[in-house]
């Protein structure tokens, strides 16, 4: 079962809050994209609408904000120059594969039942301290001048965050492309750009480079997707949406089922987070209404405009997106306050995070390293009766 609680199917919504919650993701989704484009020789147009129909696919079948966004160690590795865009759509199928043998054999709910809360805790926090660090980047990418405008718009955000009447994220969004479109460049290819041109069918993968891919990609990637898109994700629905339930085998399941459609529509791979769900929860998203409106910005996008479309994301104001990140980390940071009132829980929560967020492979370490360092310092800690 993907989602229960009061037994009917939960309806999409497209209320105002949907409209606003709709691009509290967009901060982590658009650089990522944008950087990969730049370097991997994917086409824009089919990027785009394979991340916009991935993302209808999740709100469709979740009912829930379930976010798509691009899986961020892979495309560490594609920036850096490492792989070529086909590569990197084998590495996605090759991840898909692995994911949905572990979750048809039982090992993603063996995982969910053996982590301790802690440690997810912790997986939140690190996430968190990542996307924090990012969001200061973008802000003081180009120099002083952008902190005024990041900071306007995290008042603006936190003030209007919950308002039924002011869809603030969309607001936010259509300054930042109303801002990217007063560029003459941008506003000249927009006008001239036609529909693009679009991919369907079997690609041609690298088969013979799947010892590269699987070391470069696959194994860097695996740890990440296993803690923060799956067991983090798992557990953040259950903070923020109690009366619904998303077991860890249907995450799996979609996880699968997205990077298996992502190289058929010439996308890049993909995967749940729960950082994007925090930050369509914090601008008012409750339904996969959210998700889905999200996507069809970007199947229209790619569609109608293609290049001119990557275009207008390229020159999105950063401040911007540092700020919806700012808003994104502090929900995430938020969750651990569950865990407060335990010395052993607060101090694996501190370990995890700073071992996500800062060592070679933070994620796999962290949660291992974690697992077993709350329970020695429980053992260590809790009082034990004569």
């Amino acid at each position: 079962m993907i989602a229960a609680g009061t037994g009917a199917r939960p309806p999409l919504r497209f209320s105002r809050p949907e409209w606003s919650g709709a691009f509290g993701d967009v901060g982590t989704d658009l650089p990522l994209l944008i950087a990969m484009l730049a370097v991997s020789g994917l086409a824009a147009g089919p990027v785009f609408v394979a991340f916009g129909v991935a993302l209808i696919f999740s709100g469709w079948i979740y009912r829930l904000p379930m976010p798509v966004q691009p899986l961020k160690a892979m495309a560490v590795v594609v920036i850096a120059g490492q792989v070529t865009g086909a590569q990197l759509q084998l590495g996605g199928l090759m991840l898909g594969l692995t994911i949905l043998a572990l979750a048809l054999g039982g090992a993603l709910d063996w995982l969910a039942r053996v982590i301790p809360l802690a440690v997810v805790r912790g997986v939140q926090a690190g996430l968190a301290l990542n996307l924090g660090w990012a969001a200061l980047k973008m802000i003081g990418r180009d120099g002083w001048a952008g902190w005024p405008v990041a900071l306007i718009a995290m008042v603006v955000l936190l003030v209007l965050r919950r308002s039924t009447r002011w869809p603030v994220g969309l607001l936010v969004v259509i300054a930042g492309a109303a801002w990217a479109l007063w560029s003459p460049h941008t506003a000249e290819t927009a006008l001239v750009a036609g529909p693009a041109p679009l991919f369907f069918g079997w690609p041609e993968l690298p088969w013979q480079d799947w010892t590269v891919v699987l070391v470069l990609l696959v194994l860097p990637q695996l740890p990440l997707s296993l803690a923060n898109s799956l067991v983090a994700t798992e557990r953040t629905v259950r903070d923020l949406f109690p009366a619904r339930v998303v077991h860890m085998r249907a995450l799996g399941v979609t996880f699968a089922a997205l990077n298996f459609i992502a190289p058929l529509l010439g996308g890049v791979p993909v995967c749940h987070g729960c950082g994007g769900l925090a930050g369509h929860h914090a601008l008012g998203a409750r339904s996969g209404g959210s998700v889905v409106i999200y996507g069809a910005v970007f199947v229209l996008g790619g569609l109608l405009f293609g290049t001119a479309f990557a275009e207008v994301a390229r020159r999105f104001p950063f401040p911007l997106l540092g700020a919806l990140l700012v808003l994104e980390a502090g929900v995430l940071f938020s969750l651990a306050r569950d865990q407060l009132g335990a010395t052993a829980q607060v101090l694996t929560v501190a370990l995890v995070a700073l071992a996500c967020a800062f060592l070679p492979f933070g994620y796999l370490i962290g949660v291992v390293a974690g697992t077993l360092v709350h329970h020695a310092l429980r053992f260590l800690l809790i009082p034990r009766t004569a």
